[in-house]
């Protein structure tokens, strides 16, 4: 019996997500209630990120076309993949802040497996740490405080030293007046 047509499409879809996608995320949902399945889905969907359960057997073999195979251990017992085509952090930061604000991790029922990010396979730990970076806009927001301190500095000593160049060709030109003037 061989590969039906509808698994090599999920095979090919799991692998443009896996591959396109900027981050990745693959967790347990064992034990979701209904209620908490679908307040994940819906915070996952309002941030752009797509959730679906997938089945072990044609992630690993869409993870091994793909040369993730570092991934494939993880891939056991129940599976779900969250993926962002915009945001690497997303996904992460999301179901971390879910597992955290509804206590999930105390009955393990949403445990973070591993991630992808830019193409390269992350364990759980890798996934926790991706998910405490500040957000995009916060890290921008710094960047650019950084770079403005350094720049308001530099202006107002410019404009010190122009008003003390200013004071001097002043203090000159009322000089040379003073001799002419004798």
């Amino acid at each position: 019996m061989g590969v039906t047509k509808e698994k090599e499409l999920k095979v090919a879809a799991l692998k443009e997500a896996m591959t396109t996608a900027q981050g990745v995320v693959f967790t347990t949902y064992k034990g979701l209630t209904v209620l908490e399945d679908t307040q994940l889905r819906r915070e996952l969907r309002a941030a752009g990120v797509t959730y679906k359960v997938v089945k072990n057997t044609l992630t690993a073999i869409a993870a091994k076309e793909a040369g993730l195979d570092d991934l494939i251990p993880s891939l056991n017992g129940t599976t779900a993949m969250a993926y962002s085509l915009t945001d690497a952090v997303a996904p992460a930061k999301i179901i971390s802040e879910f597992v955290k604000k509804n206590k999930l991790d105390k009955d393990e029922k949403l445990v973070v497996k591993a991630g992808i990010v830019d193409g390269t396979v992350i364990d759980a730990k890798g996934v926790t740490a991706l998910a405490d970076l500040p957000s995009r806009e916060v890290l921008i927001a710094k960047l650019l405080g950084s770079m403005q301190a350094p720049l308001s500095g530099t202006v107002s000593c410019l404009s010190g030293i122009i008003r003390n160049a200013v004071y001097v060709l002043e203090a000159i030109r009322k000089q040379k007046e003073g001799q002419g003037a004798a």
